[in-house]
């Protein structure tokens, strides 16, 4: 009873969501673009807040709070003032707009329409690609079963490729509707991680990239525009990074507390604090050098990817272990597995 309440409260949350997103969409028809249309879709942005809080599932809590209290609220503050995805294309139709606010993708012109479709696709970013994924995913689901055997560091091991693998998945299932049914784009969740050659290539350019490309406009851009004239610009990007980061680590803090409705306990600000410092000592220490000594591109790489999973399993992943958040995720895929497997055998299930 409990899982059919939890869908009905889902269904429930997001036709919520897409009233709010109508409202918003006739609002930035109706009134021109700055403080006023600000002051009349802030209401919007503080319902996206409360909304999570209505759902208790890992998954459907999870993705939930990350589409709309983050994303969504990020690109309607911006859409505001006439910047972001959503006012990319001035004659965007309403089913365009909700889906480009409530999802990660981003909006295409239609004259683009053509050209980006006729463009090579690279294999990660392929439906081969995605079905590797799928199937590694499944097979760390397998893992699971034995982790009584593992080592705690390998169960953390698991949980790094259980995020990778799931986020990608479930950011290309949805861009891939929204692409057949209103020719939207895909923005892809990460460009091979593991490749990442420095800190800056891995949150800038490789990681989180539906995050990445919100926090340039809504912090970086004007953090670094603000402190140029006083400071100077090279300084002020150093300056835009940590406040980048901050912001970052804000919004992990609050969609913890919706995974785990427990009071934060800073480590995962820690850790994004941390990396941001490292990206800005990183930054300077390269414009020192001016290529003077390069560390070969595969140590690079070996030395980037230790220095993320060993700060994750120190500071990342005991925020979802203190939460049960990977107890309950597991548990609902579980439940998920036996509904399919009683429609597909005709077996009734027990409802709870």
């Amino acid at each position: 009873m409990e899982s059919h309440s939890e869908t009905i409260r889902f269904i429930q949350t997001w036709l919520l969501v897409c009233i709010s997103l109508t409202y918003c969409f006739v609002t930035g028809k109706l009134v021109p673009a700055g403080k006023l249309r600000f002051l009349l879709i802030s209401p919007v942005v503080i319902l996206f807040l409360l909304l999570p809080l209505r759902l208790t599932s890992a998954n459907l809590g999870g993705s939930t709070a990350f589409f709309i209290a983050w994303l969504g609220n990020f690109k309607l503050m911006l859409f505001s003032f006439n910047k972001g995805p959503l006012s990319a294309d001035p004659s965007i139709s309403l089913p365009r707009f909700l889906a480009a606010a409530s999802l990660p993708i981003k909006v295409t012109p239609k004259s683009d329409l053509a050209t980006s479709s006729a463009k090579i696709v690279p294999i990660a970013h392929s439906a081969r690609g995605y079905a590797l994924r799928a199937a590694l995913l499944a097979v760390v689901l397998k893992m699971y079963d034995y982790k009584d055997r593992l080592h705690p560091t390998a169960i953390l091991f698991l949980y790094s490729l259980h995020l990778y693998f799931l986020l990608e998945l479930i950011l290309a299932v949805a861009g891939a509707a929204a692409r057949a049914g209103l020719g939207l784009e895909l923005e892809p969740q990460s460009n091979e991680p593991y490749l990442a050659t420095s800190l800056s290539d891995f949150w800038g350019r490789r990681w989180n990239l539906a995050v990445t490309s919100i926090l340039r406009p809504t912090v970086y851009e004007p953090v670094t525009n603000l402190l140029a004239g006083p400071i100077g610009r090279e300084k002020a990007q150093l300056f835009a990074v940590l406040a980048t980061f901050g912001v970052s680590a804000i919004m992990h803090e609050l969609i913890m507390f919706y995974l785990n409705r427990l009071i934060p306990t800073g480590e995962m600000s820690a850790f994004f604090l941390l990396h941001g410092a490292c990206v800005v000592a990183e930054r300077a220490a390269a414009r020192r050098m001016r290529g003077r000594w390069k560390v070969p591109r595969p140590v690079a790489s070996c030395l980037t990817i230790w220095f993320v999973l060993s700060t994750a399993f120190w500071l990342f992943f005991p925020e979802f272990i203190r939460g049960k958040a990977d107890i309950r995720g597991l548990e609902e895929y579980a439940a998920v597995g036996e509904f399919l497997k009683s429609m597909i055998s005709g077996t009734p299930i027990q409802v709870i």
